[in-house]
């Protein structure tokens, strides 16, 4: 991977609506997120965190509103420049785990990070040594544990390098050191220049860091922070419970 930021990126979302079932699920979402910045979004179950990074990701069609993304290649989509992780694994469970991997490497194309370079990417074993689990690469993926296969659809984002990590509760699923490795590679991925967009109810810990918070119903979602506001924001959760 590539050390040092490129300050190059720019996702700019101004006035995002979604709606889901009939039901508005987001409105009015205005954040903007940069090269070598991590965007964290926050807020209860069912306040539009999944829909905002489907949004992002191209899965999910947005009622109005823009996303642009400054110093990309211009003519690729947001969707485009981005890796979506999100609950389901995606992968094929009678393909070897090496053979999903390949197939996801052949599948998508790679994206520069702004400053008209590819990042270089890991093989596919790399991936899974980084990982911790090579010694599966000959087995069906349908006969991994759910960590494994977590693992598994991370390795994804190693051998095609692409800006923008769109991670949905990135450590659901991992075991303390697979988190530890995981949060690693995100970190990472930052200082590389890349952005990264992740929901979570916890805190993750990554550098440059600033946070999103969704409101329920009225989704009143502008709030954003500065990292070293953290603590207090968690402080404040935990009297609104008392």
């Amino acid at each position: 991977m590539v050390s040092g930021a490129m300050n190059q990126l720019k996702l700019v979302c101004q006035g995002v609506a979604c709606d889901r079932g009939g039901r508005r699920v987001l409105n009015h979402v205005d954040f903007e997120v940069g090269s070598s910045e991590a965007l964290i979004v926050q807020g209860p179950n069912g306040v539009g965190k999944s829909s905002l990074l489907r949004v992002i990701a191209g899965l999910v069609a947005k009622a109005h509103g823009s996303l642009e993304l400054e110093g990309g290649m211009a003519e690729r989509s947001v969707a485009e420049h981005s890796h979506y992780f999100g609950h389901l694994d995606a992968l094929k469970p009678l393909q070897t785990v090496l053979e999903n991997l390949s197939f996801w490497r052949n599948f998508f194309e790679p994206a520069d990070f702004g400053d008209g370079k590819v990042r270089e990417s890991m093989s596919e074993m790399e991936a899974l040594e980084t990982l911790g689990i090579e010694h599966t690469a000959s087995l069906p993926a349908g006969y991994l544990s759910a960590g494994q296969r977590r693992r598994l659809s991370v390795a994804r984002l190693l051998v095609v390098p692409r800006p923008i990590w769109l991670l949905d509760e990135p450590t659901s699923a991992l075991d303390k050191a697979s988190e530890e490795v995981l949060l690693g590679l995100i970190a990472d991925h930052i200082n590389a220049g890349g952005v990264v967009i992740a929901a979570t109810h916890l805190p993750l810990n990554l550098p440059n860091t600033k946070f999103l918070n969704l409101s329920p119903v009225t989704t009143e979602s502008e709030h954003m922070f500065a990292g070293e506001d953290l603590d207090d924001y968690f402080d404040e959760d935990e009297q609104d419970e008392g």
